[in-house]
């Protein structure tokens, strides 16, 4: 099932379409749809879990994308629907 990821680049927000199925977090999924390349990034990110525990993992994410432009990088809310209810 398909969710929203909202985030800002530089400064503006929007928002973005996003699969487990494609990506394996929000945050390749918005470097992709900006084009940054996340090649090192990622080796790195391997290096420090072999090595570190998840809180100095998801540090290390977080500064990184702030350095490279990002502010909040968060799902949308599902939207909680009676049973029986669907997409029209």
């Amino acid at each position: 099932m398909a969710r929203t990821i909202i985030y800002t680049y530089k400064e503006e927000e929007k928002t973005l379409t996003f699969s487990y199925q494609q990506h394996r977090n929000i945050h390749e999924a918005v470097a992709e749809a900006e084009g940054i390349d996340l090649t090192e990034f990622l080796r790195m990110e391997q290096q420090i879990e072999a090595i570190s525990d998840t809180k100095a993992v998801r540090n290390y994410r977080d500064n990184h994308f702030r350095k490279l432009g990002f502010g909040k990088i968060t799902l949308a809310q599902k939207e909680n629907r009676g049973v029986g209810q669907k997409d029209q």
